[in-house]
C-alpha cells in the first residue's frame, strides 16, 4: 500500500529492526562481541548503470545489495523495484532475512536489495534491459553458492528468470548449467519450483492455522482484512478461505473495497488483472474510506503491502483479534506495544512469512539435485518447517515472558551465536 506514510515507512524500517534487536539481545544476554556483528552488516553494494530506453534516451538507475550475514550460509533474500528502495531500507530487509533464516532452522544468511525505480513508468523490454544490466552490474557480487536473490515487491518469476540467463551467460559454457540457481522464484520450466510462487502467502495461512489451534479458536466464519492484493495477499487469501474464513476488506494503492457478506479472492484476482493490477472498481464490493481500514471490525488482520503502514497513529482502531504480518515490518514498534496492551496478538514477519524463503530453499536444493518435486509434496514440507518454527517461537517466548516477535527474534540470535561460539572468529 503505497499511499499511506510512504516517507515514514522508508525512514523508520531500519529503526524498527534495531530496536527489535536490541529488545532480543538485551533478553538473552546475547555475547557481546557477536552483538557487534550480527548489528552490522558484511557488505553493502551500490551499483549505477545505464540502460537506453524506448525511445532511445539514456537513463542511469541506481541498484542496491546488502549482504548482512553469512555464518549460517550464502546470503539469500529478495530484490525490490520501488521507489522507496535506499540502502537503510535493503540494510533493515536484509538483517530480517538473517533472522528468518535462522528460525526457519535453513542453511542461509541474509541478504536484500533491489532498484530505485517506479516499475510501472516503463516497458517490459525497459525492464528487461534495466534487470540485465543491473544483473551484469552486480556480477560476482552475487552467485548459487554466495548470494541468492528472489522475487519481491513488484518483481516476479519473470524478472529472476531474465536474471538468472544474464548471470549464466556470462559464465563460460562449461559452467553455465550450473548457474540457473542463482536466483529462485524462476518460472517451473526455467528450473523453479512448483508451488514457490504461493509459498509465502501459504507460509501465512499455516502461521494463522497454529495460532487458531493455540488459542482453540475455529477459523469457519472468521472475518479478515487484506492489505495489498499482490502475490502474497492474494494467496493468502486463497487459503484462508478454505479453511472457512471470510475475506470482507481490501486495501491497495488504488483504494479501499468493502462487502459484508464476503470478497472472492478468484473474482478479485480475475478483476485486477484487467484492471492494472488495481482492486479499484471491483463491482462486487462497495469503496470505503483508505484511512479507516484498519479500523474495520473483523477477526484477523492481514498486512500484506509495505513496512510501517500500522502505526501508533492509527492502530488505536484496530479491533482484531491477531495481526499476522504478511509484509515485512508493517507494525512499527510504538504500535506494537499499543497492540500487546489491548491484547491483540501479533505473528511476527520473520515467522509469519517466511513460507517464501522456505519455498526458495527447497527450489535452490531442488536445482542442485537436478530434480522436479511435486507440489504436494513441497507444500508438506513448507508447513512441516512452519510449524517446527512456530512451535519454538511460542516456547520461547513463553519462557522469557515475552512477544512472539522478541521470543522469534531470540530463536533466530541462540543459533547464530551457538554458531560463531562453536567456530570462532577469523583471524
Amino acid at each position: 500500500m503505497e499511499t499511506i506514510k510512504k516517507k515514514s515507512a522508508k525512514k523508520g524500517m531500519y529503526e524498527n529492526v534495531m530496536k527489535q534487536y536490541d529488545q532480543a539481545a538485551d533478553i538473552m544476554n546475547l555475547h557481546g562481541g557477536i552483538r557487534k556483528i550480527l548489528a552490522n552488516t558484511n557488505n553493502e553494494i551500490v551499483v549505477h548503470f545505464p540502460v537506453k530506453l524506448d525511445d532511445g534516451t539514456i537513463e542511469v538507475f541506481t541498484g542496491y545489495r546488502v549482504q548482512h550475514n553469512n555464518a549460517l550460509g550464502p546470503y539469500k533474500g529478495g530484490l525490490r523495484y520501488h521507489p522507496t528502495v535506499d540502502i537503510d531500507a535493503a540494510r533493515a530487509l536484509a538483517m530480517w532475512m538473517t533472522w528468518k533464516s535462522a528460525i526457519a532452522g535453513l542453511p542461509y544468511g541474509g541478504g536484500k536489495g533491489g532498484i530505485q525505480i517506479d516499475p510501472s513508468k516503463y516497458s517490459e523490454a525497459e525492464l528487461e534491459r534495466i534487470t540485465r544490466r543491473f544483473t551484469y552490474a552486480l556480477g560476482d557480487n552475487i552467485g548459487p553458492d554466495l548470494d541468492i536473490p528472489a522475487p519481491d515487491v513488484n518483481t516476479n518469476a519473470k524478472i529472476m528468470a531474465w536474471i538468472a540467463d544474464t548471470y549464466s551467460s556470462i559464465k563460460s559454457p562449461s559452467v553455465r548449467q550450473k548457474n540457473m540457481h542463482v536466483v529462485t522464484g524462476k518460472p517451473v520450466y526455467s528450473g523453479g519450483l512448483a508451488g514457490r510462487d504461493r509459498a509465502t502467502g501459504f507460509g501465512v495461512v499455516v502461521n494463522i492455522k497454529n495460532w487458531a489451534k493455540t488459542n482453540n479458536i475455529d477459523l469457519k466464519d472468521k472475518t479478515f482484512i487484506v492489505q495489498g492484493f499482490g502475490n502474497v495477499g492474494y494467496w493468502a487469501s486463497h487459503f484462508l478461505i478454505k479453511e472457512g474464513a471470510k475475506l470482507i476488506a481490501v486495501q491497495d494503492a488504488s483504494g479501499t473495497i468493502v462487502a459484508d457478506n464476503g470478497i472472492d479472492p478468484e473474482s478479485l484476482l480475475d478483476h485486477t488483472k484487467n484492471n492494472s493490477g488495481n482492486v479499484a472498481g471491483f463491482v462486487d464490493a462497495a469503496e470505503f474510506e483508505n484511512g479507516g481500514f484498519f479500523g474495520i471490525k473483523c477477526d484477523i488482520v492481514i498486512p500484506a503491502a509495505l513496512g510501517n503502514q500500522i502505526t501508533e497513529e492509527n492502530c488505536e482502531t484496530i479491533q482484531a483479534q491477531v495481526i499476522a504480518e504478511g509484509a515485512n515490518g508493517p507494525v512499527n514498534t510504538e504500535a506494537e506495544r499499543i497492540l500487546l496492551d489491548k491484547g491483540i496478538q501479533i505473528i511476527p514477519d520473520i515467522l509469519c512469512n517466511s513460507g517464501g524463503v522456505i519455498g526458495s530453499y527447497y527450489e535452490w536444493l531442488q536445482n542442485k539435485r537436478s530434480e522436479n518435486w511435486k507440489i504436494s509434496m513441497v507444500l508438506d514440507m513448507i508447513e512441516d518447517k512452519i510449524i517446527d518454527a512456530y512451535d519454538r517461537v511460542v516456547e520461547t517466548s513463553q519462557k522469557h515472558n515475552v512477544s512472539w516477535r522478541v521470543g522469534a527474534y531470540v530463536v533466530a540470535l541462540e543459533r547464530l551465536e551457538q554458531t560463531y561460539k562453536e567456530r570462532g572468529v577469523f583471524p
